[in-house]
Parts: structure tokens; C-alpha cells; sequence
């Protein structure tokens, strides 16, 4: 029961930092890259998909995204979709290609950004200090149920402490990692 306990509460907890990843990934610094699009979403002929199943992303350079639809008819529909987006981006059509510049980002702005970035990870922090007292709990319940003995309870929370010490660390650096990728212009 303890080892599936920990296990469990492991994988969740990665679950957690994966979705940081990509919540980070959102929030852009001042130089292009395609996943900042993987959000947005086009009306293909009356229903929304992602931007990436009706064009195709590339880098044309450091700061411009080049997105190409497959159908000519949706060079519209993608270039609306792009600007109604909140990412601030204002893309423009360029024949089939629609050129998507990342404007400069202003002090103020990254200032902004770090803030996010940190209410982001303080969010992801939180859920991995509620899947500490959730796992926590379930040992305290298997104690009262007589599953297991006090020492494997005392054992069990001191190995789901160290879990959320090393989850908590990973969370750190990917937020400084994140602080210092904004602050580079």
C-alpha cells in the first residue's frame, strides 16, 4: 500500500511541474517560437481546432513566426484568430503566408510577465503541497485502520516529504530559468 502510495503521489506531483512546463511556455519572451500558438483556435467550417491542424508553423526568424494554411480560403480565418488571441501578437498576410512578428518587450512588460510567471509557479506549488496532505491523509487513515504501523507511517510522510521538498526545487528553477529568459533582451 505505501510504496503504490508514493508512487502514485510521485507521478502526480510530475503531473504538476509538466503543466507549469506549459503554462510557462505560454508566457513569451521577446523571441519567437512556434508553441506560442498552440492555443490559439481557428473556425474551420463552423467548428474551433487548433491553429496547427488547419497550417503550418515555422520560424521564418529569431522574431517572426511563419504560418502557412493549408487551404487558401483560411488565410483569413488564421489571421483573425491570431489577433483576436491574447497573446498581442498582430499578424499579416503576405499572400498564402501569414508572418506573425513578436514585438520588443518593454521593462515594464517583463516586469509584468515575472509576476505571472510566479503566481504560475506559487499555483504549482500549492497543488504539489495539497498532493503532500492528501497522501499524508491516507496514511494517517491506513494508522487508524490498523493497515499499517506507526513507524511505516512515520517512514511513508518523511519519503512524501522528500518527494515535495525535490517537486518544490524543480519548481524553483524552472521559475528562475523562466525570470532570467525574460529579463535577456
Amino acid at each position: 500500500m505505501i510504496p503504490e502510495l508514493k508512487k502514485t503521489t510521485e507521478h502526480k506531483m510530475q503531473r504538476s511541474i509538466e503543466a507549469l512546463k506549459q503554462d510557462l511556455a505560454k508566457v513569451r519572451t521577446g523571441r519567437a517560437h512556434v508553441g506560442i500558438l498552440d492555443h490559439v483556435m481557428v473556425d474551420y467550417y463552423g467548428s474551433p481546432v487548433p491553429i496547427s491542424q488547419v497550417a503550418n508553423i515555422t520560424l521564418i526568424d529569431a522574431r517572426t513566426i511563419g504560418v502557412q494554411p493549408w487551404e487558401k480560403p483560411m488565410v483569413g480565418k488564421v489571421e483573425k484568430a491570431i489577433r483576436d488571441s491574447d497573446l498581442g501578437l498582430n499578424p499579416a498576410a503576405q499572400g498564402e503566408i501569414i508572418r506573425v512578428p513578436m514585438p520588443a518587450l518593454t521593462e515594464e512588460r517583463r516586469k509584468e510577465l515575472i509576476k505571472v510567471v510566479k503566481h504560475e509557479g506559487e499555483g504549482a506549488k500549492v497543488a504539489v503541497r495539497n498532493l503532500r496532505r492528501d497522501a499524508n491523509g491516507a496514511l494517517k487513515d491506513a494508522l487508524k485502520a490498523k493497515t499499517i504501523s506507526e513507524d511505516d507511517e512515520r517512514r511513508a510522510q518523511d519519503d512524501v516529504q522528500k518527494l515535495t521538498d525535490k517537486a518544490i526545487v524543480e519548481i524553483d528553477k524552472l521559475l528562475v530559468q523562466k525570470e532570467q529568459e525574460l529579463m535577456q533582451i
